[in-house]
């Protein structure tokens, strides 16, 4: 059997609508669950919305319409964005799902049986727009211009509320951060919730009365959940819980928890803790990545800088957008985005490089050789060098990926593509043609084999692109023990399949005329 592989993004909060953001988690979610498909696993992959909280109370009225009717408009745009982008995702969670509030409250009821969970009265500073509690000490500004760690607006809350006793863990979390340094990833967030942990830890308000658009608490009237206790128990609803022998249970515990840096404390403190509260083992890995800053500025609606991804993938291409992400930000960094730093990655990488030796080399065969596969014609040292060149570039591409160094693993690729473009340079079948025709075939033969290789490899990042690419090479095997068949191109080229001339697959760029 398929070694379970079950990755999250953050189920996003859709008082609003998407931004680049999001979809920068998602492309970067699904790549990783393709490239563990690739790699034989059975992969789960969730994404979705968190729909219950104040902000969204607040957001429908202020639109004057029913919170769920907000909900389901606004949840909408998050899936359409997803489909748009190419997200495989296994289930798109709504926290409106009725599964999930079984799951919800059967959590509840856990950590309720342990013992950590009493009613007592809240007092004390929150922020609507992070759903968040913060102790004063944490707090900037003064009088009525408080601000959260975030910059967001707080305000004094006090209420009657269901208490969590999130100081028993403190120092359970801590032994289980040193007993696993990669539980929290990247080094620089381990480092930030070590020192919060350290710091000490308060028992934390876990219902509210003053609303109630969310999961209700069980058998107490009048009390909805926190809503990050019920956000977080998504990644449980979707393998099943409280039924942790049903089908989908083999997935738990996740591989990855992939989110924002902004929600690391949420993930990797609170969520640890209900989990060891309630007798459930806990997520192997909690990844932080940074922002995407517009121009090296972080988007802000009052600032007028928030990017509409879906605009970006009119504009430019979807495959063309997903390997920006991944390859222009070194993972778990703030990277920057601007139209004229994708036309110019793009151009460069997809387009002048990989695009225009898949298009020169499959072009020719068709029109010189009425699209029949090269023989093997005279070898020579040249070719394989280039094809170890190339094992060597779709390793480091698998290593990248495999450590969630997915920019590295890129840069890895693309010397196996830059040491193409220098063999074909150098070799000039064009040349070759009049003068030593069994020297071009070998040279069109090393060609083909690399560029398969090649574009099995990076699947995962352009999977619409690299897939046509493929499909023009008659390449139907696409998992990485494909990429290490080396009797696939003797198999092809003894079928009757032919190399059609080939449309390109990576046009270039020009730059939108808005931008």
């Amino acid at each position: 059997m398929a070694d379970p592989f079950y990755i999250t993004t953050a189920i996003h909060y859709p008082n609003g609508r998407p931004h680049i953001g999001h979809a920068y988690e998602m492309v970067a979610a699904d790549a990783i669950a393709r490239f563990q498909r690739q790699a034989g696993r059975d992969v789960l992959f969730q994404t979705g919305t968190d729909e219950h909280g104040l902000k969204m109370v607040q957001a429908a009225r202020d639109r004057d319409m029913p919170v769920r009717d907000l909900a389901n408009e606004m949840s909408s745009y998050f899936h359409a964005m997803a489909d748009r982008l190419g997200i495989s995702y296994d289930r798109f969670m709504r926290t409106v799902d009725e599964d999930h509030y079984a799951a919800s409250s059967a959590i509840w009821q856990a950590m309720a049986d342990a013992g950590d969970l009493y009613l007592d009265r809240y007092e004390g500073w929150y922020s609507v727009r992070d759903e968040a509690f913060y102790d004063e000490s944490e707090l900037t500004g003064e009088g009525d211009d408080r601000r959260s760690p975030q910059g967001t607006p707080v305000e004094w809350t006090a209420e009657e509320t269901w208490f969590f006793r999130l100081s028993k863990y403190q120092q359970p979390l801590l032994d289980l951060f040193a007993a696993n340094p990669d539980f929290i990833r990247p080094e620089s967030r381990r480092n930030e919730v070590m020192r919060f942990v350290e710091g000490g830890l308060k028992d934390l308000s876990v219902s509210r009365t003053s609303f109630d658009w969310g999961v209700p608490v069980p058998g107490s009237p009048g009390h909805v959940m926190y809503v990050w206790v019920d956000a977080l128990t998504n990644y449980l609803t979707g393998i099943g819980y409280p039924d942790m022998n049903g089908d989908k249970a083999k997935y738990w515990p996740a591989d990855i928890h992939l989110i924002g840096k902004d929600i690391v404390r949420f993930h990797a403190v609170y969520w640890p803790a209900f989990l060891l509260s309630a007798g459930i083992p806990l997520p192997k890995s909690v990844f932080g990545h940074g922002f995407l800053l517009t121009r090296g500025e972080k988007m802000s609606k009052s600032v007028g800088n928030v990017v509409d991804p879906m605009a970006l993938a009119d504009a430019f291409g979807v495959d063309a957008l997903r390997y920006f992400f991944l390859r222009e930000v070194s993972f778990g960094q703030d990277g920057s985005y601007s139209p004229e730093a994708i036309v110019m990655r793009v151009n460069a990488e997809l387009a002048n490089s990989f695009g225009n030796l898949a298009q020169r080399t499959l072009s020719f065969i068709a029109k010189n050789l009425g699209g029949e596969f090269p023989t093997a014609g005279t070898v020579q040292d040249a070719d394989g060098m280039l094809i170890e060149e190339v094992v060597v570039a779709c390793a480091g591409f698998k290593s990248g990926f495999t450590d969630l160094a997915l920019s590295q693993g890129i840069e890895a690729w693309m010397r196996g593509v830059f040491a193409c473009n220098q063999y074909i340079d150098a070799q000039a079948p064009w040349a070759l043609r009049k003068t030593d025709p069994e020297r071009m075939n070998a040279v069109l033969r090393t060609l083909v084999r690399a560029i398969r290789m090649l574009a099995i490899a990076i699947l995962p990042v352009v999977p619409e692109s690299a897939g046509k690419v493929l499909d023009q090479i008659g390449a139907t095997e696409r998992d990485h023990a494909a990429i290490d068949d080396d009797g696939w191109y003797d198999r092809i080229a003894a079928s009757d399949f032919r190399i059609a001339p080939p449309s390109p697959v990576f046009p270039r760029l020009e730059m939108p005329a808005e931008a």
